[in-house]
């Protein structure tokens, strides 16, 4: 680090902080970004919702702010600020439209814009709000723009401070005034002060033991963890500084996780990389095709939010849920037909095409987490489920198929397709948690909350260790929502950061350390994870 003490200084490197940094410095001098591992480029997400982006409007996207807002807070039960809703929906746009012009059209990339949502049952309600980080032929996302990002940031004058963890802020007379980091490679610890510190931590999923405190059900229904990094340690140092947090979980999760047959969910939470290349990834467990509970029965209306699947599953035997398929609803027509959105689309701007899925599909195969059999009963056996109850089911849920009409739950005509013919599939799918959304409470200006509902001055918090925008199951039908509310609260809080105005001379008197206990029963690790 170049100096020990700064305007601003942002922990974490991703999406929020990647944006904080971004107006911070426009209006401050001196910026510190630090990170406690070597990169995070690769973290930026390529779908990111707006209302009103340079894109949508090229795309003709016309999204009714009342009503979606509405249905966020509906969504939520009303467990949400408000506030916080309208203030995104409002400067929504400006991140993205700042990446485009900045970072992608320099280099040939372009952000287009998802122009459809259709839906036909009030669950599935959802709104066009995906922007995509386009490459510059037009065939997929542009996965290199966050390094050039980074880089950009880099060349406006934001200083980074790479495998530099945050371990405790500085606090004194009631005022964030620093904090003090630890080197990853040398271990030494050191002091850096700042007139505001932003934290940008992300969640606290790779953290079992906050999970088991904060999101019990979660880790008995999520298999595994798709957020590497994020221990929590930024909630926690906020925690000490006297701040407040979400008191109900929220997060994030895809109904995607292939567990081996005869998988106990209570005992199984691995924690992993970036989807889709992590272990057990399962692209067509978020398609609605039949799904049975551990007793081969059908128990559920199958067409829902991701998330949705995985609280359906957490009322049946194990927490687990299995998915029966055939070669058939593998092409692409088929697939095609069910119309699915966001990253679950059929090619982009989703992840795989038909036959990527079925190239999935046969590593899957090879791992042992998906079972291929030429007759329902060998299926069955192969699945450990009761083959009675399994070709019950099954000819059930062909008779709907084939009259077009779920009268059993409801699901939409054209996601009902049967399963006539072999070869026939299935597989144990549990939740791939992404990240969870229940973070430190704070107002329209970004500031951290203490238990009063008062600003703590000095610190702010973007992104997903940030709260009171989201709560329970995230909702997936406004495809790019995380990713725009961490960039987009980051872009605000260090715009609103930056002008509080510059550090005092740096010949002041260090301010005396001052931390709260954490409680006893929270072995959290200490260290700044990614947003």
């Amino acid at each position: 680090m170049k100096y020990n003490n700064y305007d601003i200084v942002i922990v974490g490197a991703s999406n929020a902080g990647g944006m904080a940094a971004a107006t911070a410095i426009q209006n401050s001098e001196k910026v510190l970004v630090i990170d406690k591992m070597k990169s995070a480029g690769y973290l930026y997400r390529d779908t990111i919702a707006s209302l009103g982006s340079k894109a949508q409007k090229r795309a003709g996207v016309k999204i009714n702010k009342t009503k979606l807002l509405n249905f966020l807070s509906a969504f939520a039960q009303d467990n949400v600020d408000q506030r916080l809703l309208r203030i995104w929906a409002d400067h929504s746009a400006e991140p993205v439209d700042w990446i485009e012009d900045n970072i992608l059209k320099p280099r040939g990339a372009y952000m287009s814009a998802t122009n459809d949502a259709p839906y036909k049952t009030l669950i599935n309600t959802a709104f066009p709000t995906g922007n995509e980080v386009t490459n510059k032929d037009g065939s997929y996302w542009e996965m290199e723009y966050g390094n050039w990002l980074l880089e950009k940031l880099q060349n406006l004058g934001v200083e980074f401070s790479w495998q530099t963890k945050l371990e405790h802020l500085i606090v004194k007379y009631g005022r964030v005034k620093g904090l003090i980091v630890r080197n990853e490679v040398s271990k030494e610890t050191d002091v850096i002060y700042a007139k505001n510190v932003i934290i940008c931590t992300g969640g606290y999923g790779a953290n079992e033991a906050l999970m088991q405190k904060w999101n019990p059900l979660g880790l008995k229904t999520n298999m595994y963890s798709d957020s590497q990094r994020d221990d929590g340690s930024g909630i926690i140092a906020a925690i000490e500084a006297g701040a407040v947090k979400d008191e109900q979980p929220a997060s994030i999760v895809f109904n995607r996780g292939a567990v081996p047959v005869g998988t106990n969910a209570i005992d199984f939470y691995k924690i992993n990389l970036t989807p889709p290349n992590d272990p057990g990834y399962l692209w067509l467990g978020s398609y609605p095709f039949l799904k049975v509970n551990l007793n081969g029965e059908r128990f559920f209306n199958e067409s829902a939010p991701y998330q949705f699947d995985m609280n359906s599953a957490s009322k049946q035997p194990g927490y687990l849920e299995v998915t029966i398929w055939n070669e058939k609803m593998m092409s692409e027509a088929v697939l095609k037909q069910f119309h699915t959105l966001g990253c679950s689309r059929l090619s982009f701007p989703g992840i795989f095409t038909a036959e990527e899925a079925q190239e999935e599909v046969n590593r899957r195969i090879k791992d042992g987490l998906v079972q291929k059999a030429d007759t329902i009963e060998e299926l069955a056996n192969k699945l450990q489920l009761p083959v009675g109850n399994l070709k019950r089911s099954i000819t059930r849920y062909n008779k709907l198929a084939n009259k077009k009409q779920d009268d059993d739950f409801g699901k939409e005509d054209y996601r009902l397709y049967p399963i006539e013919s072999g070869p026939y599939y299935g597989a144990w799918l549990g939740g791939r948690l992404l990240a969870t959304l229940d973070g430190l409470r704070v107002n329209t200006k970004m500031q951290v909350l203490n238990n009063l509902g008062n600003a703590i001055p000095g610190l702010y918090a973007a992104g997903n260790c940030s709260g009171g925008f989201f709560w329970g199951s995230y909702p997936d039908r406004v495809p790019g929502l995380t990713a725009s509310h961490a960039m987009t609260f980051g872009m605000l809080a260090g715009r609103i950061a930056a002008n509080d105005g510059k550090l005092p001379n740096s010949s002041h008197v260090p301010p005396k350390v001052h931390t709260v206990k954490v409680a006893d029963d929270v072995e959290a690790s200490t260290g700044a994870s990614e947003q």
